[in-house]
């Protein structure tokens, strides 16, 4: 099986861990575990804001990636293999609450005075929940090394927390150009990311770390 040609040395270690692990060895699995879990578990917080959550959704994580590691291909390092899992277990766990809250107000509706989610509140794909919760001032670091064509729709978006429909209101586009425009613009800005390996957002975008 061909290895991503731009892995690191940490994205290498990974991969024998990873072989190590598909051969039965149990240790790999542990060190994995360790590798990742407070990362991971760090990021589901900030998605759930329940350290219980959290904790048992990190735990899912590990257990989901374990369980089907055999399919894992080093075309993507093995971090971001780990992470995707991670934030769309935690994405379905949001989802799932969203039900219940709506269930609950549809039947009492006097006993839950809190708006429920919106499923929309929990749809961004992986890449972009961890760019939103990144520190603000750092991600503008990068966005302002974008043309202004991009850097402005990105600030818009993830410095201002601006919805599309907001945006589009505010520069006058339609929603379906300010979506495409924004796909585009937040490839630029995880490829420059990835680009600078002083970045502490490196360690959850790269795909090639």
């Amino acid at each position: 099986m061909e290895i991503n040609p731009n892995f690191s040395k940490k994205a290498h270690r990974d991969y024998k861990l990873v072989q190590a692990a598909k051969n039965g060895n149990q240790r790999a699995y542990t060190d994995l575990m360790s590798f990742y879990k407070n990362s991971v578990n760090y990021v589901i917080n900030s998605m759930v804001e329940n350290e219980n959550d959290a904790e048992d959704l990190t735990i899912e994580a590990f257990g989901k990636a374990f369980r089907n590691i055999a399919t894992y291909e080093p075309k993507y390092a093995f971090s971001t293999w780990l992470f995707r899992i991670a934030i769309n277990n935690s994405i379905d766990f949001l989802r799932k609450k969203q039900v219940r809250l709506i269930s609950i107000d549809e039947q009492n509706p006097q006993k839950c005075s809190s708006e429920p989610l919106s499923l929309q509140s929990v749809a961004p794909d992986p890449e972009e929940w961890l760019i939103i919760k990144q520190n603000k001032n750092t991600v503008l670091s990068f966005i302002e090394q974008l043309s202004p064509r991009y850097s402005q729709i990105l600030k818009l978006r993830y410095i201002s927390d601006l919805s599309v429909a907001e945006i589009s209101e505010k520069l006058d586009i339609v929603p379906g150009t300010i979506k495409s425009r924004l796909f585009r613009a937040r490839d630029l800005l995880l490829n420059t990311i990835r680009k600078d390996k002083n970045s502490d957002l490196l360690e959850m975008t790269n795909t090639s770390n």
